[in-house]
């Protein structure tokens, strides 16, 4: 008997012809064995994924989603003042699929295809600024500069390993940003070079080493590293709470908040979950457990409170 009722999958149209019919040969006989009624829809791009979205989102139950970052940031964005939304299955198509990652889902199509028509719905929180919501990270400073110089063509070529070449020349050249912010009330300043409000747990890949974070808990994580150097970043992919040794305290800085305010000089633009959307200052707002997503079988990271 089948799971859902009825169900949407959306997947783009910039992929290959190749490698969409190979990505949908891994997903819809799964799909369709727990969909009693299954649409798919290809996209051309964010006007139409939006239309898509509008047409069906009053009918369907379920909303899969065949794609990357990007394309979950967007339908997080489409739906995060929907009332009674549908739940939704992220399908890791993209280069990153932090997102997926983090809803403990593996990076093959057909094993994700399995475990999200078998796994559970969960809610997650999902973050506010200005008029645009995301998922998994709001970011300034280097984030944001290894955004802008990702190379397009080595992201076609090399994939994930882009983002890290991107990472390295832009940390050489890091410059530093001044910041007053309000977290929950309790006021911060001082000079950075990147500053993180994270409300998941990967970024390019890589799972950022904090036990505590959670996607239900109704805080985010928010970590402002205020030198750049090898060293640094070492430690913050290796250690389990970077922010507890003392040798590190001039730094980094880290607290949990709900609600955060700020201001930069200079102004600095806002990266949200790989997009590049808006610029300080900012005020950031969590919305509790706002939009449900089928998990994975979650593995080391723990994504969820009990």
């Amino acid at each position: 008997m089948p799971r859902f009722d009825k169900g949407l999958l959306v997947y783009h149209a910039n992929a290959g012809k190749t490698e969409i019919e190979h990505n949908l040969s891994q997903v819809l006989p799964v799909l369709a064995e727990a969909v009693k009624e299954l649409i798919t829809v290809q996209t051309e791009g964010i006007d139409d994924l939006h239309l898509t979205a509008e047409r069906y989102k009053q009918d369907i139950d379920v909303f899969f989603i065949l794609g990357g970052d990007g394309t979950v940031h967007e339908c997080v964005n489409i739906f995060a003042e929907v009332e009674n939304p549908p739940v939704f299955g992220v399908l890791p198509a993209g280069t990153c699929n932090d997102f997926a990652r983090m809803l403990g889902l593996p990076m093959n199509l057909n094993q994700a295809a399995h475990q999200l028509v078998e796994g559970k719905g969960k809610k997650v929180d999902i973050g506010k600024s200005e008029g645009r919501y995301f998922a998994n990270f709001w970011g300034i400073g280097l984030v944001t500069r290894t955004s802008h110089n990702i190379d397009e063509d080595q992201k076609d070529s090399l994939g994930v390993l882009s983002y890290f070449i991107s990472a390295f020349k832009t940390m050489s050249g890091a410059e530093t940003f001044s910041y007053q912010m309000e977290v929950d009330g309790k006021k911060m300043e001082g000079e950075a070079v990147m500053l993180m409000v994270m409300n998941g747990s990967f970024i390019g890949t890589r799972q950022v080493p904090d036990p505590d974070v959670r996607i239900d808990d109704g805080y985010f994580n928010v970590m402002v590293i205020k030198d750049s150097n090898f060293r640094l970043f070492r430690e913050l992919m290796t250690m389990s709470r970077p922010w507890t040794n003392e040798d590190n305290f001039r730094e980094l800085a880290y607290a949990k908040a709900s609600h955060i305010k700020i201001s930069t000089d200079p102004v600095e633009e806002v990266d949200q979950d790989g997009e590049i959307e808006g610029e300080t200052p900012s005020e950031i707002t969590l919305l509790p457990k706002r939009l449900s997503f089928l998990t994975g079988n979650v593995g080391t990271h723990v994504a969820f409170s009990e």
